[in-house]
Parts: C-alpha cells; structure tokens; sequence
C-alpha cells in the first residue's frame, strides 16, 4: 500500500442516485411532428465561378459555414480574394485577414486584373470582433483568413490552439445560423495533408474544400469532401492566370493539349466526383544502376506502384527486377481511384517494350493481386466522354461491351495489346 500504514482501508457506502429528482430549470421544448416541418429552398449566393459553384452545389448557402483548406502558398488566399471580389458585385462582403495587413492583402490584390473592390476589408485576429461585424452589420458573406490566427479574449491560450481553434469555430457555427450570413473560412493543413487542429473542425462545419495541385502549376483542383447541402466528392478544375484562378470549361482538353506520341504515354478516363476526366498517365523505364530499382511516382500512390510493378513482374510476364520505374502523372494532379491500375500497368509495359499505344484509345480498369482485371463504377460515362474528345478505342475490363472496345480479363491479356 502506498499509505505505508496498517488498518488504513475505510468503508464508504456508495449512494444510489435512483429515485432522486432533479429540477430542471430550463423549460421543457415542445417537440414537432417531422411531417408538420415546413422546408424553405433559399436562393443561393453565386461565386461568380462556374467551377466553384458546381463543387459547392450551385453556390453557397447564405447562413452555412464553408473551410477551405490546402498546402500553403497554392492559392487558398488567392482564391477567396477573388470571390470576396465577384460576391461583392451584388451581395455585402467583409474580408477579415488575420496573417496580412491591409497594404500586404491590397499589394496582392492589385496583382490580379480586373478584382472588384466593392467588397471591405478588416485585419484583426479578434474572433470577438468578427463575431460582433456578422450579427450587427448585416453582412451576406464573411471570410475569415485564416482560422488557425484567430483568437478570443474570452478563452485561454494562444491562437492556434485546440481549445481556441475549437470554440471560435462553433461560436462563428451559432452565428452563422442566427445571423443568416454565410462564412468561409481558410484552414491551414499539417504534412500528411489533413487540416491543422482537430479534426473536430471538420464536423462543426456545413463544407469542407480542399485545393490541391503542384504549388507552381498552371492547374489547380477544388475537391469537395464534405457537403450538407449538396454531393461530395465533386471536383472542379482551376487554371492561375493574370485574373487568378478562373474556371476550366473543358478538364480534359487541358490537360491533353501538350502530350506527345511516345512509349510510356496512355489516356486514362478517370472519375473526380461525378465528372469523368482524361488524364495523361507517362512512365519510364531504364536499367537501374544501384542494383536496387526504384519505384518512383509523382500523383500517384508510391505503394501502389510497387504492388502493380510486382504484379506485372508474377502474373504479366514482364521483368522490372533490374529496371527503373518513373510514373507521372501530367498536369500536378493526385489520383487516387483504383480504376488507374490499368492504365498504369500498360504505361509501364509500353515504356519497357518501346511500342507506342493507339492514339485514339483510352485506358481504365482495377487490377488485382492475381493478375486479373475488375470492372468500375460509370464505365459507360467515361466512354461517352472519351467519345466527345476522340477517343473511339478503349482497353477495358471484360464486363464492358462494345464494338471497338478491347475487353481484358488480366493484364497478361492487356499487355498482349501492344504487340
């Protein structure tokens, strides 16, 4: 015992709290029937970009709390600036910059032709004052840049903080619903891509947004993961020009307007949210000369690169035990759909063999451990829109039915394409 003495354990009765009332002082709420619940549509507030506004479905809904959140120096601020710019055409719009000053935040805006400063602006890192602006100024949009430098008087620790990141969240939550105004807020993200704070954030909030792409690249990814008031998994596509980031009309012309005619080069359908879009998958193979080969990918899982290349090596016939692997890929973008597998496979066995794929044929499918060839969701949507672009061929699991379509069941038969 830690007491160090004898006798020292007393017996204490343990009270039952059954049978004791408690008295409630909050007035009870009288429930509605679910069927007597009246349901108003409220208009939407349009961005002003057709992308933006189809990954938040149609616009963003006035009293909604929508995060924002990628790597930093990706445009995150850049494209808040802008809609601050285009909402403020029609809606009131306070800009609150927590990270800038104002000189800092107008330098930056006055790089981007033709930005419409109707809307005001207010640099302070008090979330009270924020909170104060949205219930009494009757704002229509709020943004709040960013949240990890926001801070209350009214709680202890330093901004940044699980306790302030946390409440400041919830308190601009319970504002936003009474006062009506809509919010965006920009969160920063930690080394594994996840938003900085606890994941709680994520929870409180009716959108979360994530940008994504090469930090310098032209193209740029708004992919919706969360959305109460609309589908998830939505993607557009965003292009950093002189008037900052302006909406993609068509992905997948963008992204094939460079590529040319080599081994290792296949178009691949994939599917971002409801979207089918082309996507150039480019491999590479060379001796290796460390005698240990490299598996290098760049948008795509390293893991699974090393899986496809030790499936191809067992059940596909083709040695990459002494070689090299390089798979990119083009445009920055991150590709994660099991649906590549394919598509990466034929990349690779086309750079090994130095024969070039059809040009008018496109590549998609999931691959297993045992070498055989699974089909995927919406095949006959990415055809349609292969189709559109010129795509009339496509090497495709079995299950796909069509005239000028190469049914596979493994890769061994995938492969047997290039010869």
């Amino acid at each position: 015992m830690q007491c160090g003495a004898w006798d020292s354990l007393v017996e204490t009765p343990v009270v039952s709290m059954a049978g004791v009332k408690t008295k409630i002082s909050t007035p009870i709420q009288k429930p509605d029937r679910f069927h007597e619940i009246t349901s108003s549509e409220k208009s939407r507030i349009s961005t002003g970009n057709s992308e933006v506004d189809s990954v938040l479905g149609g616009g963003i809904v006035p009293g909604s709390l929508t995060l924002l959140a990628g790597d930093p120096g990706i445009g995150k601020s850049t494209l808040v600036l802008q809609l601050a710019g285009d909402i403020s055409k029609t809606k009131k719009v306070l800009y609150i910059s927590g990270e800038e000053s104002a000189a800092q935040v107008k330098l930056r805006g006055g790089r981007i032709k033709d930005l419409n400063n109707e809307f005001e602006f207010l640099a302070t890192t008090d979330v009270d004052q924020v909170l104060s602006h949205a219930i009494s100024s009757n704002y229509d949009l709020i943004i709040v840049d960013s949240i990890q430098t926001m801070a209350s008087q009214n709680l202890s620790g330093a901004a940044g903080t699980t306790s302030q990141i946390t409440n400041n969240t919830n308190n601009i939550v319970r504002v936003a619903k009474d006062s009506n105004t809509a919010f965006i807020i920009i969160g920063h993200v930690t080394k594994e891509g996840n938003v900085a704070g606890p994941r709680l954030m994520e929870h409180l909030v009716d959108t979360v947004l994530y940008l994504e792409g090469e930090r310098y690249g032209l193209l740029k990814m708004l992919r919706g993961v969360k959305n109460r008031f609309g589908a998830t998994n939505e993607v557009g596509m965003l292009e950093m020009t002189e008037q900052g980031l302006k909406a993609v009309e068509n992905p997948s012309e963008a992204l094939l307007m460079e590529r040319q005619e080599l081994p290792g080069s296949v178009i691949y359908v994939g599917m971002e949210g409801t979207r089918p879009i082309l996507v150039e998958v480019q491999a590479l193979v060379s001796p290796s000369v460390f005698g240990y080969p490299k598996r290098v990918a760049d948008g795509f899982d390293i893991n699974r690169l090393g899986l496809l290349c030790a499936v191809m090596q067992k059940r596909g016939g083709v040695n990459l035990s002494t070689q090299d692997v390089y798979v990119n890929i083009v445009g920055g973008i991150k590709l994660t759909e099991p649906a590549i597998d394919l598509a990466i496979i034929l990349a690779i066995a086309s750079a090994a063999s130095g024969k070039i794929i059809n040009t008018s044929t496109v590549v998609f499918g999931e691959v297993g451990l045992s070498g055989e060839v699974r089909s995927v969701n919406m095949s006959n949507l990415r055809l349609q829109e292969a189709k559109k672009l010129g795509f009339d061929k496509a090497i495709v699991p079995a299950s796909v039915k069509g005239a000028k379509y190469f049914g596979v069941k493994t890769i061994a038969d995938a492969i047997k394409t290039l010869k």
